[in-house]
C-alpha cells in the first residue's frame, strides 16, 4: 500500500530477519514527515507517522471492509510516491475513523480513552496543531493567524469546539499507529529481535512541539527561528549542511528539569529498545547558524548542555540504553562526553578506506563498545559507494578486504561482522548487493530523498542463508557464543 505498514508484510520481514540469524533491527524515526518526507523533520517528536497503519490490520479489527481496499492504486514495489501514498492512506483512515465512530464496541472506545488519557501529555497539542494546519491549507503555523500561532487561550478553545472532529479524526490516527506498533514490537520480542530507534537532537520548527513549547526554542517575536542548526563544511558537502531546525533554549530547559526530554526519551521507550542518538556531538558543542543565512558556513559553535542532560534522563528513567551517532567533527571533549557516559560510539567502514591504518574508522581500531555499519541512510549503498572511489581509495579498500572486487559489498559485511564491536548493523540495500539507485538519502539535497522500497520479493532464502554463516561464524547469532554482554 505504497510506503510498506504495519501489518502483515512486517511479519514477514522479521520472520526474514529471525531465518537470517539477526538479533537487532534498526529504524529510522518513526514520527509524521513534513518537509521532503524526512523522518529528520517530523510534524511531532512524540507522534507515530500515520502512514505506517496497516489498512489490513484495520480490516481484521473491523475498521474496514474488505471492499474499502479494493481500489488501492498500483504504487512502484520500489519507490515511494508520498503525495498518492499521503492521499490514499488519508481516505482509508477516514472510513475507518468514521466506521469506529459508529461502531459499537465498548472495549474499542475505553481503548481509545485510555490511550488518549495516557497521551494527554503531547497528544492534545498535537491533535489541535494538525487539525489547525488542515484548517489553515498545510501552512507553517508561524503564517497562521497570530492569535492561533501564538498559542492565544481564546483561540485555541474556539478551535477546539469547532474543529472537534478534526482532532478526534488525529487522535484516532494515533491510537491506531501505537496499536498496531506495539503489537508489531511484541511480535519483534517473540522473535527475540530487539528494536533500535533514532531520536533527532533537533525538532523540526513546523512541528507541534515548537508551537507548543516556543518558551524552550530561540525564537523571535513572530516564532520565526532566531538561530538554526546544522553542521559545517565536510565530507557531505563544502558549504555545510544548514538543517534549520530552531536550537533549544538550554537554560530554559535545565531551569524546567529538562522535563520536556525527559518526557521525549520515556515515550521513545514505549517503542523502542535501544536508541541512537542522532548528532551526538550537538550536545557537546552545536553549530550554530544565523536564521537569515542561506548556507552554514557563517555558524560557529555553542557549547550544548552536556552531562548534565544525561544526568538529569538517568534520574528520572534509569541507565536507557543510548547509542551515540558520534560522526562528523568529533573533538576530544566530544569523545570524553561519550566515555564519561559510557555510550557505544558509531564506526562506518566506508569512511575507513581515505588515510591510513591510523583511520579509527578500520576495524582493527575499534573498542569493543561499539555499533559498526557498512554505511548509514546518508551514505551510498556500498556498491555505490565503491563504484564511485578513487584509485587509491579502491585499492586500499580490496587490499584491506582482501577482496576480489566481485564480492565487495559481502567482503565489507564480514569485516563489520568481524570486528570486535559489539553490535553490526547493516542497512538493507547491502546484502541485496543494490547500487545507488537504492540509496536513501542524499544529505546536501532536499528534495527526491527517503523513497527506497525493498520489494519483498528480494528477501530470499539464499540471502537470509547467505547472514545466518556470518552471523554464526562471528557468534552475532541468537544460538552463537556472544563476544561480550555490555551491549
Amino acid at each position: 500500500f505504497a510506503v510498506g505498514d504495519l501489518g502483515p508484510g512486517t511479519i514477514d520481514f522479521l520472520d526474514f530477519l529471525v531465518a537470517s540469524g539477526q538479533r537487532i533491527w534498526q529504524t529510522l524515526p518513526l514520527g509524521p514527515t513534513g518537509y521532503g518526507d524526512s523522518p529528520y523533520s517530523l510534524l511531532s517528536a512524540f507522534a507515530g507517522n500515520p502512514l505506517l497503519i496497516s489498512p489490513e490490520s484495520l480490516v481484521a479489527d473491523r475498521l474496514l471492509d474488505e471492499d474499502d481496499l479494493a481500489d488501492a492504486p498500483a504504487f512502484d514495489p520500489a519507490k515511494v510516491d508520498f503525495e498518492a501514498a499521503r492521499a490514499w492512506k488519508a481516505l482509508v483512515l477516514r472510513q475507518s475513523y468514521q466506521r469506529s465512530q459508529h461502531y459499537q464496541d465498548a472495549a474499542l472506545r475505553e481503548s481509545f480513552q485510555a490511550f488518549c488519557d495516557e497521551q494527554r501529555n503531547w497528544l492534545d497539542d498535537y491533535a489541535l496543531f494538525m487539525a489547525l494546519k488542515a484548517h489553515f491549507n498545510g501552512k507553517t503555523w508561524t503564517d497562521w493567524p497570530r492569535p492561533y500561532a501564538m498559542r492565544d487561550p481564546e483561540a485555541l478553545a474556539g478551535a477546539r469546539n469547532s474543529l472537534s472532529d478534526e482532532i478526534a479524526f488525529h487522535a484516532y490516527a494515533q491510537f491506531q499507529f501505537f496499536h498496531q506498533w506495539l503489537l508489531l514490537r511484541a511480535s519483534a520480542h517473540a522473535r527475540n529481535i530487539r528494536i533500535m530507534g533514532d531520536l533527532a537532537i533537533f525538532v523540526a520548527h513546523d512541528s507541534a512541539d515548537v508551537w507548543a513549547h516556543q518558551e524552550l526554542f530561540r525564537l523571535d517575536d513572530n516564532g520565526r527561528p532566531a538561530v538554526v542548526a546544522g553542521v559545517p563544511p565536510d565530507y557531505f558537502s563544502e558549504t555545510g549542511q544548514r538543517w534549520g531546525n530552531p536550537i533549544y533554549r538550554w537554560d530554559a530547559l535545565a531551569a524546567d528539569g529538562y522535563r520536556w526530554w525527559i518526557a521525549r526519551v520515556q515515550q521513545a521507550l514505549q517503542l523502542q529498545d535501544l536508541l541512537r542518538l542522532d548528532h551526538f556531538r550537538g550536545f557537546e558543542a552545536y553549530w550554530e547558524i544565523p536564521g537569515e543565512a542561506e548556507t552554514a558556513v557563517s555558524g560557529h559553535w555553542e557549547p550544548g548542555p552536556g552531562e548534565a542532560l544525561f544526568t538529569a534522563i538517568r534520574e528520572a528513567l534509569g541507565d536507557v540504553p543510548f547509542v551515540a551517532e558520534d560522526l562528523g567533527v568529533i573533538t576530544p571533549e566530544v569523545v570524553a562526553l561519550r566515555k564519561r557516559l559510557k555510550l557505544p560510539g558509531m564506526r562506518v567502514l566506508q569512511f575507513g578506506f581515505g588515510s591510513d591504518a591510523s583511520n579509527g574508522f578500520l576495524p582493527h581500531n575499534y573498542s569493543r563498545n561499539t555499533v559498526v555499519y557498512t554505511g548509514t541512510h546518508d551514505n551510498d549503498t556500498t556498491r555505490g559507494w565503491f563504484a564511485s572511489l578513487a584509485p587509491s581509495e579502491r585499492g586500499h579498500a580490496l587490499e584491506y578486504l582482501r577482496s576480489n572486487e566481485r564480492d565487495i559489498v559481502w567482503d565489507m559485511i564480514r569485516a563489520a561482522e568481524a570486528s570486535v564491536a559489539n553490535i553490526a548493523i547493516l542497512p538493507l540495500q547491502d546484502p541485496l548487493e543494490l547500487g545507488s539507485e537504492a540509496r536513501m538519502n542524499y544529505p546536501s539535497k532536499s528534495e527526491h530523498n527517503w523513497a527506497w522500497r525493498c520489494p519483498p520479493n528480494l528477501l530470499t532464502p539464499a540471502v537470509a542463508a547467505r547472514l545466518t554463516e556470518l552471523a554464526t561464524l562471528y557468534g552475532r547469532a541468537p544460538t552463537g557464543r556472544q563476544q561480550h554482554s555490555d551491549e
